[in-house]
């Protein structure tokens, strides 16, 4: 499965949750629901995932976790703010800078239309 059709998939399932819920609830509800979509239509993901980091030969550890990693290849970053930054956007691309990924999706469910709240971030490496 490409980038393109499993991002479709993973938007697809967001939506779901979003037209159920709506928006204003916390973040782990959205996140919960969603692993629960991804795995009815059958996706492969991870969640949580530790992403480790190297600074010059120092080990940092568990510096951050991936909310999802879905077919091994989309990283997926939840929110439930008011508004997506331009912050928002760039900590994703460290994201998939550190994960040595090359495609991600920044969901923000508290939209009115979760479309408006669906970014696509690309890591060109």
């Amino acid at each position: 499965m490409y980038g393109n059709e499993i991002t479709g998939k993973i938007i697809q399932a967001a939506i779901e949750v979003h037209r159920i819920l709506g928006p204003g609830l916390l973040e782990s509800a959205y996140h919960d629901c969603l692993k629960h979509e991804l795995n009815l239509m059958g996706l492969e993901f991870e969640s949580e995932v530790s992403v480790p980091i190297n600074y010059k030969g120092l080990n940092v550890g568990e510096a951050y976790r991936m909310d999802l990693l879905v077919a091994n290849k989309v990283v997926v970053e939840l929110k439930s703010v008011t508004k997506i930054k331009d912050i928002h956007r760039i900590q994703l691309l460290t994201y998939l800078k550190l994960a040595n990924r090359n495609l991600g999706l920044l969901i923000n469910f508290n939209e009115i239309l979760l479309k408006n709240g669906v970014k696509r971030v690309v890591n060109q490496f």
